[in-house]
């Protein structure tokens, strides 16, 4: 079975890589806006605040080869919040 949607490059981007990495052909864009950021500390990232916003620049979760695993296993968390009401 082919799981090809789980990966994604786009190496026409201007950003292409927009993390520091060792290895460019495992680098995928898939999830280029994280969608765990509104977890905050729950993300299980390695980020950290400026100037009171959450900065991502040193994670590259969303950006491993495996990402998708990890960000699926996140998903119930993301709509639980996303369903609650203020």
């Amino acid at each position: 079975m082919s799981e090809n949607y789980k990966f994604f490059q786009n190496k026409k981007c201007e950003y292409f890589p927009c993390h520091k990495v060792e290895n460019e052909e495992e680098f995928n864009c898939l999830f280029c806006y994280c969608p765990l950021y509104m977890l905050k500390d729950k993300c299980g990232g390695n980020f950290k605040y400026t100037n009171g916003f959450k900065n991502c620049s040193d994670c590259t979760i969303p950006h491993t080869k495996n990402s998708h695993e990890y960000m699926m296993s996140k998903m119930s968390v993301v709509s639980k919040i996303g369903s609650e009401r203020e």
